[in-house]
């Protein structure tokens, strides 16, 4: 009886909006993919660039967990 309540009271998701979220979920993870390769494929024995690097991907890994991203091996 609760779980009909709930389901009622629940907006319902147009499959059509649902799937255009995942697709653009999907593509702001591929960007951000790239954008960690790019980063860890980087070389510098400059003490500050690598830094700043380490800060990208930082930054980067963050906002791939925001997306539910884990690391793909």
């Amino acid at each position: 009886m609760e779980e009909q309540q709930a389901q009622v009271a629940a907006p319902k998701v147009d499959p059509a909006v649902a799937h255009a979220h995942d697709a653009e979920r999907k593509r702001q993870c591929q960007a951000l993919e790239m954008q960690r390769e790019r980063v860890l494929s980087e070389r510098t024995s400059n003490p500050y660039r690598r830094s700043a690097l380490a800060n990208a991907l930082a930054d980067i890994e963050e906002k791939l967990a925001e997306l539910g991203w884990t690391i793909h091996m």
